[in-house]
């Protein structure tokens, strides 16, 4: 088991006013449906009310904390405003206790503050990138990654994101500036079959294992080859198939990612 190191936490208790209730649904639509298979259980948690708007504008805050954020890979930082509002944001590498962040067209590129993409020079990382102005960032939220600026076109600026897509995004959408801190997530070892429990996941039992009945792989006396193209429980084409569909923003698609 290799776990995390919260070295760089300085708070244990969480901010109780940004706090919610966290209802578990175990893969569950709003019919009662499993559309997600292999959820259920884990360890009980509190939704923690990030501010991936940054929508306070002009207005200079102060870390006063780096906590631990079970919903999530990064850590995150609680921010305090002159106002005595306090937000919590993705705590990106290199911010400590004590540093100011602002969210302003003119802030200096330092991590933690939030522009507007036009603004950002060539080159620079960043993370919490918006799609679409005003909606909050959506893309390149989790640890240890970053997106980068590498172009221009009229309204629009390059961005190359982890995958290695590069994608127009316009230049009114906000990121915030640095690259996600807790880099080290990606080497963890969970180590045991328990651990993976306490996340909310259930077993993923082997189509071939199965009866006829309960999948396409199913059946057969000993170990069976699949007799078959690869499919799902439903019949669908699995490994190799493109599963993805067409949307409206793949116009914006200048390059696709890495295969």
């Amino acid at each position: 088991m290799v776990s995390a190191d919260f070295s760089e936490l300085t708070k244990k208790d969480p901010q109780k006013s940004l706090l919610s209730p966290l209802k578990k649904k175990g893969g569950r639509n709003n019919q009662g449906k499993i559309t997600v298979r292999h959820r259920g259980g884990g360890a009980k948690r509190m939704w923690r009310r990030i501010d991936f708007k940054r929508d306070k504008f002009d207005v200079v805050g102060q870390v006063a904390s780096i906590e631990y954020d079970p919903n999530r890979s990064a850590r995150i930082a609680l921010i305090k405003y002159p106002d005595d509002d306090k937000r919590y944001i993705l705590a990106p590498l290199g911010l400590s206790v004590g540093d100011s962040v602002v969210s302003s067209t003119d802030a200096s590129l330092r991590p933690g503050n939030a522009l507007p993409l036009g603004k950002i020079p060539l080159g620079t990382a960043v993370h919490n990138l918006e799609l679409n102005p005003g909606k909050g960032g959506q893309v390149v939220r989790s640890a240890g990654n970053y997106a980068r600026v590498i172009g221009s076109e009229d309204r629009y600026v390059l961005v190359e994101f982890p995958s290695g897509e590069v994608r127009r995004v316009l230049s009114s959408c906000r990121a915030t500036i640095g690259q996600i801190g807790n880099v080290e997530h990606e080497g963890e070892v969970l180590g045991k079959a328990g651990r993976k429990r306490w996340m909310g996941f259930r077993p993923h039992v082997r189509g071939s294992a199965m009866s006829p009945r309960d999948h396409p792989h199913g059946g057969g006396e000993g170990k069976s080859p699949r007799g078959m193209a690869p499919k799902t429980p439903w019949g669908k084409p699995a490994l190799g198939p493109k599963t993805r569909g067409s949307k409206l923003s793949d116009k914006f698609i200048v390059r696709r990612g890495k295969k």
